[in-house]
């Protein structure tokens, strides 16, 4: 390893100072007081608070992660006080280099999850750190569908906050499940679609294998979701397919053509009416169509759109 071979001797002296003051200093405490809308539990009170190693990770600062690594007395692997290591903090904050010289050790374990089950890959995958993704599947002992407390793989992740290249990187590996769902049951695609990452909502349908009328728990599918929302462009997008239900219900009976209608998105409502086999009248489990329901939230040009109202006998 380049870095580790240029040690400097001051390099040393840094990192062995800072190895030695850095634990359950005060300024480590604030510093990690501002990583909770990450990483939700956090023990002030563990023994071994955020040593050195911690510090010079979460910064990226490689020859003081280096001199550590070479001088020893550090845990390659060691939790710290939100139970993250060296690595998770490196890949959570995108410094490659760091990553790189982690790895180097022969007894990391590049797998290891830190706070709520977050591997280095699921951070990397959720902020966007195509680099560090990359490294981390270049090892044969990452899993790249492991997944958090809450079931969220890494590509889930990366669907959900819209990083098409990491979503792209991922789908390269032939070994990564492109359907697999969180403990909600929204799988990539419907993460992708929830929060109208159209382009991202593109490249998985890219995949013959990916299944784009899974329902969540709530019995939600994407389509339905995102004409809830009126995410136009996803609605195209998802139509598009010629294996999309654009009828299918919710449990109560609502199809995505009810929701759009009772959410007063025209464009919507004229992007489903684009397809012939929408049915345009079908009610709900209460008797409720579309357009009554349009015309009850005041809808009027929903209502126009899906005029006449067929008579009932």
């Amino acid at each position: 390893m380049h870095a580790k071979r240029d040690l400097s001797d001051c390099a040393k002296y840094l990192a062995l100072k800072l190895f030695d003051d850095y634990s359950n200093h005060i300024s480590s405490k604030i510093l990690l007081r501002a990583q909770r809308q990450h990483f939700s539990t956090v023990y002030f009170d563990k023994a071994s608070l955020f040593s050195g190693l911690h510090c010079a990770s979460f910064f990226g600062i490689v020859e003081i992660v280096a001199s550590l690594l070479e001088v020893g007395g550090c845990e390659t692997n060691q939790d710290d006080c939100l139970g993250n290591t060296p690595l998770v903090w490196a890949a959570h904050n995108g410094h490659e280099g760091a990553v790189k010289a982690l790895l180097g050790r022969d007894d990391a374990d590049p797998d290891k999850p830190g706070n709520n089950g977050q591997t280095p890959l699921s951070c990397a995958a959720r902020c966007g750190h195509e680099g560090v993704v990359k490294i981390l599947l270049r090892r044969d002992d990452v899993d790249p569908n492991k997944p958090e407390c809450g079931g969220e793989t890494p590509l889930l992740w990366a669907a959900y906050k819209g990083h098409e290249g990491v979503v792209q990187i991922l789908l390269g590996r032939d070994d990564v499940d492109p359907n697999k769902p969180n403990d909600w049951s929204r799988t990539p695609i419907f993460q992708a679609a929830h929060d109208g990452h159209e382009g991202v909502v593109r490249i998985l349908l890219g995949r013959d294998d990916v299944d784009p009328n899974k329902p969540e728990l709530g019995g939600e599918t994407p389509l339905s979701w995102v004409a809830y929302e009126g995410y136009e462009g996803v609605v195209k997008i998802l139509l598009g397919r010629d294996d999309v239900d654009p009828n299918k219900p919710e449990p109560g009976g609502q199809t995505p053509l009810w929701w759009a209608a009772c959410m007063g998105h025209e464009r919507v409502v004229k992007t489903l009416l684009g397809r012939d086999d929408v049915t345009p009248h079908r009610p709900d489990e209460s008797g409720v169509t579309p357009v009554q329901k349009a015309a009850e939230n005041g809808h009027a040009g929903v209502v126009a759109l899906l005029q006449p109202v067929p008579r009932t006998a």
